[in-house]
């Protein structure tokens, strides 16, 4: 059996993102972009389709190797939006009607319009249907506000948080945009960066081929190591120029290589890559 160790809130440096569902959704690349916005190490994404053992393996091992795990999707009503199961399996939890979030669901959302007669009040499979998106993993041994997280008063889905650090959001894109916004406040004090300026990327068009950066750029990598800051080199098929990175977060050192990294390259700086195409 499964023996369940909980995270503690300590820092957070690495991510992960968990896609479940056989259909992929749009989360992954603004998940990436919210990690690099507010300083974290995005350090894997990963697709699975519906299915208990994948699920129930995946999150045990994210949990335990990455600080801030998320998973889109498998939180709908129908028979094969399995993720509260799976990972309440894997965690060794319950799943229980959340009332608060039930009592939030009736009062944000509305029956569809094919279900002119639905009511709340009376049984039945629609109803029972709706209920299974509230049913979350509860551990009676944490506050429940440490569970269950509401983080935007519009909508009424909430954000399971499971061993403190997986947090169970919809693969509806919008959705998982929002409340992956809304999650921000609480992430920040819990960032090396806590006004999370996140990270800086600046973009060096060169003319040069890869092969003929490739020795300078090995030593300046070297050079600027013990600063955090990371050098990359894309090239761009059938393009005149290839594109040199600065990844880092001292933004004033930073700044200070450009104009030698660009005399170098023989290159200038860009805003966005393929702008001098």
């Amino acid at each position: 059996m499964f023996s369940r160790v909980s995270q503690e809130k300590g820092l957070i440096h690495t991510a992960a993102c968990l896609i479940i569902g056989d259909e992929v959704l749009g989360g992954k690349a603004y998940f990436a972009k919210f990690c690099f916005s507010i300083g974290i190490t995005l350090r894997r994404i990963e697709v699975i389709a519906d299915d208990e053992n994948e699920i129930i393996e995946a999150v045990r091992r994210m949990s335990s190797n990455y600080d801030f795990v998320v998973t889109s999707g498998g939180i709908g009503p129908t028979h094969d939006d399995i993720t509260y199961q799976s990972i309440a399996k894997a965690f060794g939890l319950p799943l229980k009607l959340h009332e608060a979030a039930f009592e939030r669901m009736k009062r944000l959302s509305n029956p569809h319009k094919s279900q002119p007669n639905f009511s709340w009040d009376t049984p039945s499979a629609a109803l029972t249907a709706k209920k299974r998106m509230v049913e979350l993993p509860i551990d009676d041994s944490l506050p429940d506000d440490e569970q269950v997280l509401f983080v935007d008063d519009t909508l009424w889905v909430p954000v399971a948080c499971i061993n403190s650090n997986i947090h169970i959001l919809p693969g509806v894109p919008r959705l998982f945009e929002r409340m992956l916004d809304g999650l921000k406040p609480r992430l920040l004090p819990r960032l090396t960066d806590p006004e999370g300026k996140g990270v800086l990327r600046i973009l060096i068009s060169t003319p040069m081929a890869e092969s003929g950066v490739a020795e300078y750029l090995t030593q300046l990598a070297a050079q600027v190591e013990s600063k955090g800051v990371k050098v990359g080199s894309y090239p761009r098929w059938g393009k005149d120029n290839n594109t040199v990175t600065l990844v880092g977060r001292d933004f004033e050192y930073m700044e200070s290589l450009v104009p030698d990294v660009e005399k170098a390259v023989q290159g200038h700086r860009i805003a966005v890559e393929g702008e001098d195409d």
